[in-house]
């Protein structure tokens, strides 16, 4: 088994429960961490025995522009497509953050974490 790694996917989306931000959006942080069988990929060093890294930045990046209530909802949807479109991943955990979130507070960031397993 192995391990592959996005840090700090950069986005700007709309995610949130005020109407503010909605309309004026924030900036988030996304990271991705993938457990898959690397083996046959490092013998044979050809793309298509591994997991794309394009592909999975996309997901990441169609998914957060979809607005959503929730940081939750975003990150469950992240996993769930990460496991239905690439069959070799066996494990997803995603983080997202909120920069700067709208909390009446110093806090530089907001993060919520969820892992899923294929079944």
């Amino acid at each position: 088994m192995g391990v592959i790694k996005l840090k700090n996917i950069r986005t700007f989306s709309y995610h949130g429960c005020l109407i503010e931000e909605g309309k004026i959006g924030s900036d988030y942080t996304v990271d991705l961490k993938i457990k898959t069988n690397l083996q046959q990929s490092a013998d044979s060093d050809h793309l298509g025995d591994t997991v794309d890294y394009v592909h999975l930045n996309k997901i990441v990046t169609e998914e957060m522009a979809i607005r959503c209530n929730l940081l939750e909802h975003v990150a469950k949807r992240i996993n769930i497509r990460v496991l239905a479109e690439i069959a070799t991943i066996e494990k997803t955990t995603v983080s997202v953050s909120k920069i700067n979130p709208p909390i009446g507070g110093d806090v530089e960031s907001v993060t919520i974490k969820m892992s899923q397993y294929r079944k």
